[in-house]
């Protein structure tokens, strides 16, 4: 599944390919802005992609998450 993230003051938005599904990303942003909303520490969006790449977003630094569709990648030219 495909998610992209926006962050405050960046023009740029981070991209990465995760394994988990929608509703378990959703999950981790619902947990991460409760800890953010109770004054703890943890307030960070914490996401590991398909390569192994770990991504940490602070909570106050998101603009938005954007969660695209769960569909399976098309292989070869004769698919469309």
């Amino acid at each position: 599944m495909e998610i992209t993230i926006g962050i405050k003051n960046v023009a740029r938005e981070l991209s990465l390919e995760v394994s988990e599904d929608g509703d378990a990303v959703v999950a981790a942003i619902n947990a991460a802005i409760a800890k953010a909303a109770d004054g703890e520490n943890g307030g960070v969006l914490d996401l590991t992609d398909t390569k192994g790449r770990r991504v940490v977003v602070p909570v106050a630094a998101l603009g938005y998450v954007e969660i695209g569709a769960d569909e399976p990648r098309r292989v070869g030219f004769g698919t469309l």
